[in-house]
């Protein structure tokens, strides 16, 4: 670099730094100093000292040339950047008066205030830096009369160039094209409309002291050129302090192109070549390039010549930039002279090896281009460089600038890049008073395309956190085939949509530390859970023996199994391998019904995830896995925050050997009420796809044609389709409607329907062995070809009795749970059953030996669910009384609690038993078990009897679930509807006397993907058929996720409770991606903000995130933000202050219209409804 003074200059400044540099400043710089001998070697002649008018970037990288040059370096700041990076890299730092005296950005115009501040600390130089007072000719002459070096042009030539207007009659008189425009400054409106008469449109309005976009605006019509003139007049007088504009001729689509200059004080101007700068946004750049890829030689030397000559022509000294636009034709016009430094000089420096800086400060100090080595002819280029400048705006939010405080900053580094920061570092606060650049990435490489992807990859290695930046629009930006070619126009960026399809950054690490610094704060959020888990140490995971002794190796899954018959042959040929096959086969369910009726559904996916392996082995023979659908569907969703089809996908991966069965509510998919028919087609259709096998269709009311709808979509899907029945009562006993006719009425009905197998669901646990007996064998001796699977609770504990009582009736698979999952209202114990049929004709073909190890993990893992155990303790035969199925028995106990009855539960019991009869004894599985469930609740909170429920039917409020179950919204019971308490219940409410199916409109499904693509960014088929089933709960796990990312990964130790301070524990996010953690401490409460800090440890490094403390009794103003999912509400783009409203009451208001003016950054916006508003 040339980036100091020759050593001619440098040997005569010598003597004078010995003289004088302690006189002046031993209170600064002490004479043995480190600094003093580093800077003593070499100095600007009798200069020492260098203030920097300016903030962010800026000055830190004019100080380090300075500090290379010998300079001792001032940085003044305002109150509101009191923690700026800037002050801390200068050797003294001097606020700008004192705290309210000026505005944010008023004190970095406070040029009297700097110039006071620059003498009473013995200054000798002043660099303005860019922006703010650095084109201000009044501040240059008056920092001259205070016997101060101006560090740029003199302020004549900055009166010449400054104004644009005067440097486009400069460049007239020296015959440089220009754009046809006015020939001076416009004022009023009417000038403006006589420009457009006579040149037409489109045209530009550009502010006429100042740059950087503000003060800009293209206008394309006549109906929008008074409130644009009005716009611009207005953000240029308060960006500059002068709103004067001038007005010319707007060219489509060209290339901006700038040229950097440097002159003396002798007259000599040299330039130091091009760059491209067409990479823009509402005038700004974004990207540049140095130098222009794929400008013609003549053009180019055409434009560097024009440029030098118009500053020659005015004497300019030091840095400069003459900007040019070429228009498709290659036709080349000036625009303006910035005379000052630029925010992309940094890609020159790198194309020619000089350091700008250190020439400004030398020219200013008195030094020739000549002495400096900068003559033409030993200037030259090297290869291309690149400039992004990294901004906290957020691209997804047509670039509205974030605020808010940076939590991590990890920054690029390496061969060929080179960065210019400000204000970023973790910890910095960004506020909405300054521009919002955070740190300039500069590259270089030999080639285009090699600089290109040198760039691509620093913007990658970048991490920060806490404020939204343009990072994912750079990347886009970067990638896409125009900029690859290298082709930009200055409106490439609005003309080019597709660049706003953004991939932006998971942030998975600190959205899953503000789940842990929420947990460490305020304790677990899921419901239900009582306690923290009685076992918090690591799982134990076994090692697998076969009968023989013989070790089982798991580190694969099994590849043998009954689903091959499936996958080959097809579910026709898979129920006839069944039927033809000796003995009875098992399906477990601990993976789904188990831990739904023992521990309230809350099992998570990691957790059946670590044991998948083993299980694959264990039960290579078993029937099926019964592992999702049901309760298991919408509780991952509402409860445990994670997506049902991500855990079936991962399943089916690590078991791909046997069956998956999941549970289908016939019309009602795994919703609590019925839905149009292409709901169920398309669920069935994508449940397939991702991993089911054998769908077990039922109908909580044993409604034949209800149950129809499921079993054909499964049947299209191409699913193994479980046509099921569902078992009520005791069917021995005479009393009760549900008898052996019954059943064998249901069954005829669901064989004609061509179901593969047939399906008992005995959810209450009231098949008893005798029942079980004559059921079975009835539907065997009728269907010898059919397979029967049995369904069953271990309510009444006569559950193994019951399933060995169905497999030798003639039953070809029967339900079982792993041991320590197992009992009471679970399955029957899968030891026991094994047992049982061992080495007879209906063994079942497993290894208990392996299936008890791995009866092993799961009550370890029970223990670590303990906060959701239901307290059970044992059999409860009155099931045959109340009849309450096994997976609702937990959940009403738990409700029950929450709602003060838990002290009632005997009385709940009964009243259950009640509500039934008054309901008409029904079918009671999901989702009409929970109609006599709340019916029940209902009944023991208003202290209500049978008799009161019939005699104050017409005045009662009943359950909502009750009125939909009158409707007919779940079916036709069996019997029929009891009157007239449906009649008197309903009221004026409607009745359904056919499947509620037939009354619904088919959902748009293309319509459902493309409003949740627009809510939430993306969408696919599983998304469609998650929000059709659960629209509510659906949105709030989104928005979970949006808040705390993926928390599937994290282990269930820590997603229930807290670890211990100092605990390290690990979460692999991905394979070869692992977080190591741990919690150092959660900090004291904010008695004003109601705020703590938690710290924790992340792979090493410290990590701070903020948590409310729900439990602090803190009164605190919230200013709440707009809800970005609601489209009735209207949120700011960015902080700042509303100067205009433009909307009243009555007014329609039609999408896009601008409803206020919002002034912020510097930048006035309006901002608009997303749709019409009456």
């Amino acid at each position: 670099m040339a980036d100091l003074a020759t050593d001619k200059t440098a040997n005569q400044s010598q003597a004078v730094i010995e003289d004088e540099h302690d006189e002046h400043h031993e209170h600064h710089i002490h004479r043995n100093s480190v600094h003093h001998r580093l800077r003593a070697s070499s100095s600007i002649m009798q200069l020492k000292k260098i203030l920097v008018a300016n903030r962010g970037e800026i000055p830190i990288r004019i100080f380090r040339t300075a500090h290379e040059l010998s300079l001792h370096t001032v940085a003044v700041y305002s109150h509101e950047d009191r923690l700026s990076m800037h002050r801390q890299k200068a050797d003294e730092a001097y606020e700008i008066g004192h705290r309210g005296q000026y505005t944010p950005v008023g004190a970095y115009l406070a040029g009297d205030e700097i110039i006071k501040i620059a003498l009473k600390h013995q200054v000798n130089m002043i660099h303005p830096g860019y922006g703010f007072l650095s084109e201000n000719a009044e501040f240059a002459r008056n920092v001259e009369k205070a016997g101060l070096i101006f560090v740029g042009p003199t302020p004549e030539t900055i009166e010449a160039l400054g104004d644009k207007v005067s440097a486009r009659k400069l460049a007239i008189k020296c015959e440089v094209p220009v754009v046809p425009g006015t020939p001076g400054p416009v004022e009023r409106f009417e000038e403006v409309k006589e420009f457009t008469d006579q040149y037409g449109f489109p045209i530009i309005i550009k502010a006429a002291f100042g740059g950087g976009g503000r003060g800009m605006r293209v206008v394309r019509e006549q109906a929008t050129l008074k409130d644009s003139f009005e716009r611009a007049t207005s953000e240029a007088k308060s960006a500059f302090g002068n709103g004067t504009v001038f007005v010319e001729r707007f060219l489509d689509r060209p290339k901006h192109i700038e040229v950097q200059l440097l002159g003396d004080n002798l007259g000599n101007v040299v330039h130091l070549y091009e760059r491209d700068c067409s990479v823009q946004r509402r005038h700004q750049k974004v990207v540049e390039l140095a130098p222009a890829k794929d400008l013609p030689q003549d053009v180019r030397e055409a434009i560097l010549a024009d440029a030098v000559k118009l500053a020659k022509s005015v004497n300019y000294r030091n840095a400069g930039t003459a900007e040019f636009l070429v228009d498709q034709q290659n036709r080349y016009y000036f625009i303006e002279i910035n005379p000052r430094i630029q925010v992309e000089h940094t890609i020159t420096e790198e194309i020619t090896g000089i350091d700008l800086v250190a020439a400004q400060i030398q020219i200013a100090a008195g030094a020739s281009l000549e002495q400096l080595g900068l003559t033409q002819d030993h200037i030259s280029t090297r290869g291309f460089a690149i400039q992004c400048r990294i901004t906290t705006e957020d691209p997804a939010q047509a670039f509205s600038p974030d605020t808010g405080k940076i939590e991590v900053y990890r920054s690029a580094g390496g061969n060929g890049v080179r960065l210019d920061g400000g204000n970023g570092f973790a910890g910095a606060i960004i506020t909405p008073h300054y521009d919002s650049m955070l740190v300039k990435c500069s590259c270089h490489g030999s080639t285009y395309e090699i600089v290109r992807r040198k760039m691509l990859r620093a913007l990658v290695e970048f991490r920060i956190r806490g404020v939204k930046t343009n990072i994912p629009f750079l990347i886009k930006l970067l990638t896409h085939p125009t900029f690859i070619e290298g082709n930009c126009w200055t409106t490439f960026i609005d003309d080019s949509p597709e660049l706003f399809a953004l991939i932006g950054s998971q942030n998975r690490a600190q959205k899953l530390l503000a789940y842990l610094g929420d947990l460490a704060v305020n304790g677990s959020q899921i419901k239900g859970q009582i306690g923290e888990p009685k076992f918090k140490a690591p799982i134990i995971m076994p090692t697998l023996h076969d009968s023989a002794g013989r070790k089982v190796d798991c580190s694969e899954p099994c590849q043998k199994g009954w689903r091959s018959i499936i996958l080959k042959e097809g579910p026709a040929a898979f129920a006839k391998a069944v039927r033809a096959y000796k003995g009875c086969l098992i399906m477990d369910t601990t993976w789904r019904d188990a831990h739904q009726s023992l521990l309230a559904t809350r099992v998570r996916t990691v957790d059946m995830l670590n044991i998948a392996k083993e299980t694959s082995h264990a039960y290579s023979n078993a029937w099926a896995l019964e592992c999702w659908g049901g309760a298991t569907f919408d509780v991952a969703m509402r409860f445990l925050y994670e997506d049902p089809w991500d855990r079936l996908r991962k399943m089916r991966k690590l078991v791909p050997n046997i069956p998956f069965q999941m549970l289908l509510r016939g019309a009602n998919g795994v919703a609590y009420s019925s839905l149009p028919d292409n709901a169920i087609y398309h669920f069935c259709e994508q449940a397939k796809k991702n991993g089911v096998d054998i769908f077990r269709v039922f109908d909580a009311l044993n409604d034949v044609e209800q149950l129809e709808v499921g079993i054909k979509a499964v049947l299209k899907a191409g699913g193994v389709a479980e046509g099921t029945v569902c078992y009520s009562g005791d069917m021995l006993n005479p009393h009760k409607k549900y008898n052996l006719d019954y059943y064998m009425t249901v069954v005829d009905k669901i064989v004609h329907m061509g179901a593969h197998v047939l399906g008992i669901k005995d959810m209450a646990g009231v098949l008893k062995p005798r029942a079980a007996t004559l059921l079975v064998g009835a539907i065997r001796a009728k269907y010898p070809d059919l397979p029967i699977h049995v369904h069953t609770h271990d309510s009444a504990g006569t559950g193994v009795a019951s399933m060995a009582a169905c497999a030798a009736a003639g039953a070809d698979a029967v339900d079982a749970a792993i041991d320590s999952m197992s009992g009471m209202t679970s399955q029957p114990s899968v030891g026991a059953i094994l047992a049982s049929l061992e080495g007879g004709d209906f063994d079942p073909g497993l290894d208990g030996h392996m299936v008890r190890h791995l009866d092993s993990y799961w009550a370890q893992l029970r223990l670590l669910y303990s906060p959701f155990e239901a307290g059970l303790t044992g059999p409860d035969p009155e099931v045959y009384e109340h009849e309450i199925p096994g997976g609702q028995l937990t959940n009403l106990i738990f409700q029950a609690a929450q709602q003060g009855l838990g002290e009632q539960w005997a009385q709940t019991k009964k009243a259950y038993e009640q509500a039934n009869d008054l309901l008409g004894d029904i079918v009671k599985v999901t989702p009409t078990s929970k109609v006599v469930g709340d019916l029940a609740q209902f009944m023991v909170s208003n202290k209500l009897s049978y008799d009161d429920v019939l005699a104050k039917a017409e005045q009662l409020d009943f359950p909502s679930s009750v009125l939909e179950f009158f409707e007919g919204l779940m079916g036709q019971p069996y019997g029929g509807f009891p009157e007239p308490l449906r009649t008197q219940a309903l009221r004026s409410r409607r009745k359904m006397d056919k499947r509620p199916g037939l009354y619904l409109e088919p959902i748009d499904l293309a319509k459902v993907k493309a409003d949740l693509k627009e809510k939430w960014g993306d969408a696919t088929e599983c998304d469609v058929a998650s929000y059709i089933m659960y629209p509510k709960v659906f949105e709030d796990y989104k928005k979970w996720t949006a808040k705390y990312g993926d928390l599937s990964v994290l282990p269930t130790r820590y997603f229930l409770a807290r670890p211990e301070i100092g605990e390290e524990f690990h979460v692999e996010l991905e394979p070869g991606k692992v977080l190591i953690l741990k919690l150092l401490a959660v900090g004291p409460l904010s008695e004003q903000t109601g705020l703590r800090e938690v710290f924790y440890e992340m792979n090493g490094e410290a990590r701070t995130v903020t948590v409310e403390d729900q439990h602090a009794a803190v009164e605190n103003t919230r200013r709440i933000k707009a809800d970005p999912t609601d489209t009735s509400q209207v949120g700011s783009p960015m902080a700042g202050v509303v100067v205009e409203v433009r909307v009243h009451d009555g007014l329609d208001v039609m999408k896009g219209d601008p409803i206020a003016v919002l002034s912020a950054m510097k930048m006035v916006i309006n901002f608009s409804f997303s749709s019409f508003i009456s």
